[in-house]
């Protein structure tokens, strides 16, 4: 089935990260049992008591071939541009597939099992491991579940497996991205009426910590030590939030909330930074809470991987990208790239498209990545 058929397919289920994945879950399971695989299914029950899945399959024999790694949930669409059609409802034009989910990355995994179609009944020397995950959007619970649970992952780890995470990359080869850490601070107070004495103002104490937060910010700007020129940006990307949640101006804020996130790259010191946080809140009598903790992706751009990866593609040199993927969570791979269809600066957009070429280029190249490393 062509990947452009399997994508309206996998569109229409409405995905969004919120929601529970089991519904599309369940149609990819049977796609892929139709494709001759063996499926994983792995459940967990997110903070909000819904319930997510993640597949790990796999077809062939023997150890190592090639593992494909994708996610099955969305972001929202609340802000959707077409009235004449949802972000659910899949509406081909221009040479573009709109709908949510398209590019980022449904249209990636179509191409991937489009690609299997290529080969038919044919045996595989060696495994193809196709990996979907939940939550990859708000914080890669499917991908920890995987690691924690799978024995087809664990099985590709010991078996030297070559992994591909099929994010868009307009089928450039990214040999590495950015990790992503964070906390939340909070300071507590209590609620009154503004014009009493009864209430205690919550920023007051978040104050002098942000006053830190600052110098910091500052520093992981300026100082080469926070600095890896293979990126753009080459600094962390510190960032800093704040919000007191109150409801009205006459109301003392009972609690102020600070969000602190930053995308370590190969080489970052992230513990250092992470303890900094921690102590400037103790200090200030602040609650802390690590919110994220997700590794940089790294193959060395001369690994004979990335070379063979930039022959198969037909390019002339990889990249680094600044975004995150699931792969913070696949660090035991050795050898792992970045490399799908579909353009990064349409995620998430309220009119998210991918292109029909970018699918067709796609399922050729995922075919030909099979054949060199399952039947090759």
């Amino acid at each position: 089935m062509p990947a452009v058929d399997l994508l309206r397919e996998l569109i229409a289920f409405p995905s969004v990260s919120r929601d529970s994945n089991a519904p599309i879950s369940d149609h990819v399971a049977e796609l892929l049992r139709r494709r001759r695989f063996e499926v994983e299914r792995i459940e967990f029950v997110d903070a909000l008591g819904v319930k997510k899945v993640s597949l790990v399959a796999k077809r062939g024999a023997g150890r190592g071939g090639l593992g494909y790694f994708a996610h099955t949930d969305v972001v929202p669409a609340d802000d959707w541009f077409d009235a004449a059609h949802g972000p659910f409802d899949p509406v081909e034009r221009d040479g573009r597939l709109y709908g949510r989910g398209s590019c980022d990355m449904k249209g990636s995994l179509a191409c991937a099992l489009a690609a299997v179609d290529v080969f038919g009944e044919r045996d595989f020397s060696r495994p193809l491991y196709i990996t979907c995950t939940a939550d990859e959007e708000v914080g890669f619970g499917g991908a920890k579940s995987v690691v924690n649970e799978s024995t087809l992952y664990r099985e590709m780890v010991l078996g030297g497996t070559r992994g591909i995470i099929g994010e868009p990359t307009r089928l450039e080869v990214v040999y590495a991205h950015k990790g992503v850490a964070g906390a939340h601070v909070v300071s507590r107070g209590r609620a009154a009426h503004s014009s009493t004495r009864e209430g205690l103002n919550a920023n007051l104490a978040m104050i002098p910590f942000l006053a830190e937060m600052k110098v910091l910010y500052d520093e992981t700007e300026t100082d080469p030590r926070w600095r890896n020129d293979e990126f753009d940006p080459p600094t962390v990307s510190w960032n800093i939030g704040i919000n007191d949640h109150t409801r009205a101006v006459n109301i003392t804020p009972p609690q102020s909330v600070c969000t602190i996130y930053f995308r370590p790259m190969p080489g970052t010191d992230t513990p250092a930074l992470v303890e900094r946080v921690r102590n400037s809140a103790q200090r200030h009598g602040l609650e802390f809470h690590l919110a994220a903790d997700g590794a940089a992706v790294y193959t060395p751009p001369d690994s004979p991987f990335v070379r063979e990866m930039l022959e198969l593609a037909e390019r002339a040199q990889a990249r680094t990208v600044a975004y995150g993927t699931d792969g913070t969570e696949f660090h035991e791979l050795k050898q792992l790239v970045v490399y799908g269809p579909g353009d990064i600066a349409q995620a998430h957009t309220k009119d998210e498209w991918i292109a029909l070429e970018q699918l067709e280029q796609g399922t050729r190249q995922y075919a030909r990545l099979i054949e060199r490393y399952c039947l090759g």
